[in-house]
């Protein structure tokens, strides 16, 4: 039964920017949703180019509209939206210039520092400078080996400023996880810090550089920063480059820039697949195609606007940082926080909400069941009277995470669970102010996406367990792998399982209420007997109990079929016993089916992740199966698979 657990007022839907849309193309198309999203989405799905167009104007993105809505093609990855179109995506986050706050960096110790709009613009202008200077030209790759701060930002913006291919790793990543990544994109500029710091631990990153100049000979010129608040780290390196400081840098005049701009299809940053199955992926992501699906989403879905102040927890390893900087588009500020979210108090991120007076609060499921179990009766501590929506993502919101929210954090609040990805640099399904929010659903998809459920046949279903597609094409697609002859790999990673439809490859659920449930990735389902489950399902029982802090389950091959392999992470103080077992077993049979049961439960001292902190299946499954893993640099600890290896009650 469908449990509702927030709905926004008639003044919130009426104030929304979303209204405020709804009301442009009811007059510009003589239509009448009256804030009926199923209308409205139906609407920009079945014309998809005008809503695009439309959404252009609307959102009045800084540059030069073509005549055509679409150039279209055969091949779903090669329609091609608004054609000669032409944009800067810099000069769009740089969409105001006085001594208003654009930015504000905290670190996990508290120290904390401010960039108004009119520093960002100079910043962002003599890194500009500095980049002609080097002769560095449109399309060559711009790196940063840095931690989420302001001077991060300035690089980015200065990098798509002048058409160059922007791409980050965060310092919790290894040399050798670098050097896969980059050294695939061969690099001209590095941006590097000389440390950071985790949960009250000094990381030296400057030491590393020799190295990776070393496996990165493409990489001629670094710039080396210093990390906030802390004093700056000393290091002879090789001879072979120009070593240039942040702080130098900005000791230029400003000076007029004439700043050009590029096609909608250009080229504007390369993400990473996770890499846990081999090599990295280079995903490179266009400029116009990212700049209106992250203004449509931040808009039109967070109903984000000016003034407004937005903090996301993410490092610039992750998709989420990408999407995090595109506020500024919206003439909103940001909040970049750095360090252990846990420094010293769990609910430091609340802390910080609370005394920045964030608007939007972005934070990983895996935050909320944390908070959960370690202060289950938070009793509303924060009164966050400025904070009008919650974002969750990174992996499945249990219904658990989702009471949690209404009843210790805020009550009246927008809680958003999301869900998208590195692929498309944003979301397929996501909130909105229309819909109520349903325990245990993403609201809806997004607008202007015809985002399916299809079974093993290939056919839409609703009600039932499934593979996440997506039926038109949208302008945040990829525009192609770094390295990729004739699209190969790109084909087959998201072309290969359904004819010229994208296929996400998440395995969810479409209810009746037209909202989402995700029940984790496809290709870690878990098929005993033959029957696709999801693990997110398991999980939500099993971290129910106090007693355990987190779990992961897997599928191992055992007597011709799968059986399910149920790995437990305990609290301090508990241990697994075997009525604990038992009452795990009786509580997942009773509440999501008897074929969730596992077969074993097994306790494990921590479980692997990758740098953004989602659990990965596949990798212990691998372990389990004797099968070695192709790239364990993708993961924040690898160590931990060892664990795994030989265990004896996986051989009865």
């Amino acid at each position: 039964m469908t449990k509702k657990l927030w709905q926004a007022t008639s003044y919130q839907k009426k104030n929304s920017i979303l209204f405020s849309f709804e009301n442009y193309i009811s007059k510009k198309y003589n239509k009448n949703f009256r804030r009926n999203y199923e209308k409205l989405l139906d609407w920009s799905i079945k014309n998809s180019p005008k809503f695009w167009s439309s959404f252009w104007d609307f959102a009045e993105i800084k540059g030069t509209k073509g005549k055509k809505e679409i150039k279209k093609s055969k091949i779903f990855y090669k329609n091609l939206f608004l054609p000669n179109s032409k944009l800067n995506f810099g000069e769009n986050l740089l969409s105001k210039n006085n001594n208003e706050k654009a930015i504000t960096f905290i670190s996990e110790d508290g120290f904390r520092e401010v960039r108004t709009w009119f520093q960002l613009n100079q910043n962002s202008n003599k890194i500009v400078q500095f980049f002609k200077s080097i002769k560095i030209r449109q399309k060559d790759r711009i790196v940063a080996y840095t931690p989420n701060t302001i001077e991060t930002v300035e690089a980015f913006i200065a990098t798509s400023s002048i058409g160059a291919i922007w791409s980050s790793c965060s310092p919790d990543f290894g040399i050798q996880g670098v050097i896969e990544r980059f050294s695939q994109i061969k690099p001209k500029v590095l941006f590097i810090t000389d440390q950071y710091f985790y949960n009250g631990k000094k990381i030296n990153v400057i030491e590393r550089l020799p190295k990776i100049l070393k496996e990165i000979p493409s990489i001629k010129n670094v710039v080396v920063l210093k990390y906030p608040g802390k004093n700056f780290i000393k290091r002879n390196v090789l001879k072979s480059v120009k070593i240039f400081k942040w702080t130098d840098l900005l000791k230029r005049k400003f000076k007029s820039i004439n700043i050009s701009k590029y096609d909608f299809e250009h080229e504007l940053a390369i993400l990473y697949s996770s890499g846990t199955t081999g090599k990295p992926k280079c995903i490179c992501h266009k400029s116009g195609g990212v700049l209106i699906q992250h203004k449509k989403e931040h808009q039109l879905h967070c109903d984000i606007k000016e003034g407004d102040n937005v903090f996301y927890f993410t490092t610039c390893g992750w998709m989420m940082w990408n999407w995090l900087v595109s506020v500024l588009a919206c003439k909103a500020s940001i909040v970049l926080f750095d360090g252990s979210p846990m420094f010293k108090h769990e609910d430091l991120l609340l802390k910080i909400t609370e005394k920045e007076k964030i608007t939007l609060l972005g934070i990983s499921a895996k935050y909320i069941d944390f908070l959960r179990k370690l202060k289950p009766v938070l009793n509303y501590k924060y009164k966050l009277n400025y904070l009008k929506t919650i974002c969750s993502t990174g992996s499945p919101l249990s219904n658990e995470g989702f009471k949690y929210v209404y009843q210790n954090i805020k009550k009246n609040v927008h809680l958003a669970s999301v869900s998208g990805g590195t692929d498309i640099v944003s979301c397929f399904v996501l909130g909105n102010l229309y819909q109520p929010v349903n325990m245990g659903e993403i609201q809806n998809k997004g607008l202007g996406l015809n985002v399916d459920i299809f079974g093993e046949n290939g056919r839409p279903q609703k009600n039932k367990k499934g593979e996440l597609v997506c039926k038109n094409p949208f302008p945040s697609m990829p525009l192609k792998f770094w390295n990729d002859k004739q699209d190969k790999k790109f084909k087959e990673a998201y072309f290969n399982r359904f004819s010229n439809i994208w296929h996400h490859g998440d395995f969810a659920e479409i209810k009746k209420t037209s909202g989402f449930i995700i029940y984790g990735r496809s290709d870690t389902t878990l098929n005993p007997g033959g029957v696709r489950l999801g693990t997110a399902e398991i999980y939500s029982e099993v971290e129910k109990f106090k007693e355990i802090k987190e779990s992961i389950a897997v599928g191992q091959s055992w007597d011709n079929d799968i059986r399910i392999i149920l790995f437990i992470v305990m609290q301090p103080k508990y241990h697994l016993t075997e009525n604990l077992i038992n009452k795990i077993k009786i509580e997942i049979r009773k509440n999501v089916s008897p074929r969730h049961v596992p077969s074993k439960v097994i306790e494990v001292n921590d479980i692997p992740r990758t740098k953004s902190g989602k659990i990965v299946e596949l990798a212990v499954k691998n372990i389990i199966e004797g099968n070695s893993i192709k790239n364990k640099e993708a993961l924040t600890n690898p160590e931990v698979l060892k664990q795994f290896k030989n265990l004896k009650d996986l051989n009865i």
